[in-house]
């Protein structure tokens, strides 16, 4: 899993079938510390997420498996909203 801030939301008038009932989000990939790591990256949004939320996210094959349906056209899913994250030193 990994981290991320939503920063967008992406409006598709036409998406796969198996994606319908599914918005689409625009992340920024962060690190534990809240530094950018990497280029944004599109999601289905399995939460209900919102912009300026953090929030944590699979990749790869693993990203179909919160979908109710056994094959998506997915590389990547957000799976949880982060309420904080406490690094001890």
């Amino acid at each position: 899993m990994f981290f991320a801030h939503v920063i967008g939301t992406i409006w598709a008038t036409r998406k796969d079938e198996n994606l319908k009932s599914f918005k689409l989000q625009l992340l920024q990939p962060i690190t534990a510390k809240r530094e950018k790591a990497g280029p944004p990256i599109i999601a289905v949004d399995t939460v209900g997420a919102g912009p300026g939320e953090t929030v944590y996210y699979i990749t790869a094959r693993e990203a179909v498996i919160p979908l109710p349906v056994r094959m998506a056209p997915v590389d990547a899913s957000i799976v949880g909203i982060v309420d904080r994250i406490d690094i001890k030193a």
